[in-house]
């Protein structure tokens, strides 16, 4: 039977970081707020030659780096970073396409917000399986939507994790390792326009005023109905992705190793593992590198891999959650075939 499998992973960290002292100058929170409700000690920022799209290509380098594929292999290319990108109209993966020289290849780009990957996964895994001529498929992309944050906007602070970055996925036909298994996504259109950038689409156009007003930056236009129906549902929908992927796999919570999560606040992150019923261990809080988005997932599963908390034979579950709303989560069996 076809198997897809996870062949290599590259990240990208900018060099610039803003500590968890200058979102507090530059917000007006405790700092011991911002540390431990909001989790962050600390998180990348883009410096003016950090593109997004650039630093998706400077991780998918290092993936392609630590794998035996070269450029000319990759049949498809899914860019999986953000639509804040180096220009509005643009399909960023013909360019990470020419970049990379993957001459075989084509590519689109696919936007869920940060449940990007997850979503990327799964479709890069459904069109391996049904075309045969789509055998290595590349994952990669920029985040860097702290450019939106205003600090002093307290209906935003829980985007006040905001961070930058590029992460790469390469995955690959047959390879007998590090198996795709099912994944599970859930999205709800009540929340569409709850988190938006009022300025700079067809209803409201960039202009002078707009800039002025601070229009161009997220903001939440329902912060108390948001919140309300927010809590109702997102804790619910997050451990419904993850349980719907471990039962379409053939799994239950018992058999998770590690759980790949976003950064989100402390006290979010413990509940989720609470329920599953998993250790601190078998996770990693992200307090050093914020929220980058999609790339969340795949920061977790290096740093995991790097830390020894992986092990051939382990069950693995990448798990995002997206404004939108949308939840997903996508099951691993890392390792040979065999173990």
């Amino acid at each position: 039977m076809t198997s897809i499998g996870i062949v290599s992973t590259g990240i990208y960290i900018p060099e610039n970081f803003m500590s968890s002292k200058e979102i507090s100058e530059k917000s007006g929170i405790p700092i011991y707020v911002v540390e431990e409700k909001l989790g962050i000690k600390q998180k990348p920022i883009a410096s003016e030659e950090d593109h997004t799209c650039e630093m998706g290509i400077k991780a998918a380098r290092i993936a392609l780096e630590k794998s035996a594929i070269t450029p000319e292999e990759i049949d498809l290319i899914i860019y999986i970073g953000e639509e804040h990108k180096e220009y509005p109209l643009w399909t960023a993966a013909l360019y990470m396409q020419d970049s990379l020289g993957a001459v075989n290849a084509i590519g689109f780009d696919m936007a869920l917000r940060c449940g990007t990957t997850i979503m990327a996964l799964k479709i890069a895994k459904d069109m391996m399986l049904s075309d045969d001529s789509i055998n290595t498929v590349l994952l990669a992309g920029g985040y860097r939507n702290e450019d939106f944050i205003d600090y002093e906007n307290q209906r935003t602070r829980f985007m006040f994790n905001l961070a930058a970055g590029g992460g790469a996925l390469l995955l690959k036909k047959n390879p007998e390792e590090n198996e795709l298994l099912a994944s599970h996504l859930i999205t709800d259109g009540s929340f569409s326009k709850d988190v938006v950038v009022v300025a700079g689409g067809t209803k409201h156009p960039i202009s002078k005023e707009a800039l002025e007003m601070g229009l161009n930056k997220l903001d939440v236009l329902d912060p108390e109905g948001m919140k309300a129906r927010l809590e109702e549902r997102s804790m619910r929908n997050f451990l419904e992705a993850i349980r719907g992927s471990l039962k379409r796999s053939g799994l239950s919570e018992k058999d998770v190793d590690y759980l790949g999560i976003l950064h989100m606040k402390r006290s979010a992150h413990d509940y989720v593992l609470k329920e599953l019923g998993l250790s601190q261990c078998q996770s990693i809080y992200l307090e050093e590198y914020g929220h980058i988005g999609q790339i969340d997932q795949i920061l977790s599963l290096e740093l995991a891999l790097e830390k020894g908390k992986i092990k051939a034979g382990d069950i693995i579950v990448l798990v995002s959650a997206g404004i939108g709303y949308a939840w997903g989560a996508t099951t691993i069996r890392w390792g040979k075939a065999n173990n």
